[in-house]
């Protein structure tokens, strides 16, 4: 009789490797995509581009380069980031254990009284002790636990994907607050400087009045713009302070004062080549965690593929069992047993089929959404290459204008002094020389800014 199971657990063993060479699931293919014309108005074919270098050689200034490090070392998205990929690592060490057979110790004892009929001579109760061992194993016919290996394996590469683009933000994020705090430093040296100048414009208009050269409306209306001037100084000192706070939490840290440069300070990297589109595949960290998302979904559509094919599974126990405590240690308490079992679902009210419909749809979905975020990537090295261009233009012409603005103001300021020129004038001209300056700032700000988007929207500063 055991030989006889024996032979049906191996018939059905071998039955199950014969089977397994039909293969049910699909190997998986990355997505076809193409980067043709990905950015705008460019057909660059050079490969280096500056995503491969380490932000130290793209942010010059050792103030911000310390910045960053502790914001790598502190910053609060980036730690949750990590205990995400922990417990990613701990399903996919569960995937990998789900090939191994289980295995399970029992140990009981039980009391039972028994009705009358069934006594035989023997007493009203009846004990029982056992002890043992079990064991179960499910062979994988048609790649399901691989399958679900394979998913998990991509979920966890996709968590460190996804922590690899937090780093790229964080790095980014710390380098674009330090450059608004100094543009902002600079825009409050230049207010309380117009500030100083239009304090002395008033002491000249009033002398003036003295004089007879000028009316009582020039003196009120230089003193109106003294005071627009510097009304706009507070605005300043909180918007400063706001983003030290802001920058701040970004390391991790409560708010506070950031011990920083000067906008001067501040040099471009010589070169910013940005390769060619296709290596957004492997240095964007979004978009590679779009296609391993896609690659997951695939997987478990393997998984639902599966669930429409019989399951085969080996059983065995073996242990000890008496009704005396004291016999069930002795060789005639021994028992054990094997079997081998076969499952094909029939009809499970239509759940299999809803699973694979829901797992292709969602296969789909991640299939858009990887192209999409290839697009995106795509628009935002466009718009960063743009945005510096345009601010370099900007720049050039702006030193032109504000270098008439300033002689605009001097000229005027000895034409009102000498009687030839109106103090509306001079108003005037110092009016457009705040502006001018206060945007050449602006500017700067924004080629600097267009440098650090460049380089997270290549996908700088995870290496």
């Amino acid at each position: 009789m055991r030989q006889k199971i024996f032979k049906y657990v191996l018939y059905i063993s071998f039955s199950g490797v014969v089977l397994s060479s039909c293969k049910v699931t699909q190997p998986y293919i990355a997505p076809e995509v193409s980067t043709d014309d990905l950015y705008r108005d460019s057909s660059l074919t050079d490969s280096s581009d500056i995503a491969s270098l380490p932000y130290q050689q793209i942010f010059s200034d050792p103030l911000l380069q310390g910045l960053i490090s502790e914001g790598l070392n502190s910053n609060l998205d980036l730690q949750a980031a990590y205990t995400r990929i922990q417990q990613a690592e701990a399903f996919f060490k569960q995937s990998k254990a789900n090939f191994l057979p289980d295995l399970q110790l029992t140990a009981g004892a039980q009391n039972s009284r028994l009705p009358e009929a069934q006594r035989f001579g023997r007493g009203a109760t009846i004990n029982q002790f056992n002890l043992g061992v079990s064991s179960a194993w499910e062979a994988d016919i048609w790649g399901r636990l691989a399958s679900s290996n394979r998913a998990e394996l991509a979920n966890l590469l996709q968590t460190e994907a996804a922590a690899k683009a937090i780093q790229t933000r964080v790095i980014a994020s710390i380098a674009n607050f330090y450059y608004r705090l100094l543009a902002m430093d600079q825009q409050l040296a230049i207010t309380e400087k117009t500030v100083d100048n239009w304090i002395s414009t008033v002491e000249t208009m009033r002398a003036l009045k003295t004089a007879a050269t000028v009316t009582e409306a020039a003196v009120v209306q230089s003193e109106a713009q003294r005071y627009a001037a510097e009304v706009t100084i507070p605005d300043l000192k909180q918007a400063i302070r706001e983003t030290e706070n802001a920058l701040r939490i970004l390391l991790g840290e409560s708010p506070g004062a950031i011990a920083r440069g000067t906008m001067e300070d501040q040099r471009l990297p010589a070169n910013l080549s940005v390769g060619v589109p296709a290596q957004l595949l492997g240095n964007r960290p979004d978009v590679m965690q779009a296609e391993l998302n896609f690659r997951q979904f695939f997987e478990l559509s393997n998984v639902a593929r599966t669930a429409f094919y019989p399951s085969i599974s080996i059983t065995g126990s073996a242990g000890l069992n008496s009704q005396e405590f004291g016999h069930l240690l002795e060789p005639s308490a021994f028992l054990a047993s094997v079997g081998a079992g076969l499952t094909q679902p029939i009809f499970n009210r239509r759940a299999n089929r809803t699973r694979m419909e829901v797992a292709l749809a969602q296969q789909q979905e991640a299939l858009i959404n990887f192209r999409g975020s290839l697009l995106t990537a795509g628009e935002e090295v466009s718009n960063a290459l743009s945005l510096f261009e345009s601010a370099g233009q900007k720049i050039v012409v702006r030193r032109k204008q504000t270098e008439a603005l300033k002689k605009a103001v001097d000229y005027s300021q000895k034409l009102l002094e000498n009687g030839f020129a109106n103090y509306t004038e001079v108003i005037t001209a110092r009016q457009s020389l705040l502006q001018a300056e206060l945007a050449t700032v602006d500017d700067r700000l924004q080629q600097l800014t267009a440098v650090v988007e460049l380089y997270r929207a290549l996908g700088g500063g995870w290496r």
